[in-house]
């Protein structure tokens, strides 16, 4: 009878030990949870002001683009110009070569 009650009662001493290492591991995996949803969130946190940088040099360029858009139609349209002169004065040299 005293032999099984000292095998209990290390058993029990050996069931609190491995009670207490186990809280201690629950503490810790509790810890380093929190740590990892705080890092997850200044994570997120950058992704956005990136995302956001991106979309406001996007707009940037995409202003940008419609005025390089605009200066080079009105440069066609210059040039267009400067080629309807020309033909009218290969025209009109044709007309004075033929005159009077």
């Amino acid at each position: 009878m005293t032999k099984r009650a000292v095998k209990a009662e290390n058993n029990i001493i050996k069931l609190k030990q491995e009670n207490a290492l186990l809280q201690v591991q629950l503490k810790n995996y509790k810890t380093e949870n929190e740590a990892l949803k705080t890092g997850q969130s200044a994570s997120l946190a950058v992704v956005k002001q990136n995302a956001d940088t991106a979309l406001q040099n996007l707009l940037r360029v995409i202003t940008n683009s419609r005025s390089s858009i605009k200066q080079l139609v009105s440069g066609a349209e210059t040039l267009q110009v400067v080629a309807e002169l020309l033909k009218s004065i290969d025209r009109i040299s044709e007309i004075s070569d033929d005159g009077p």
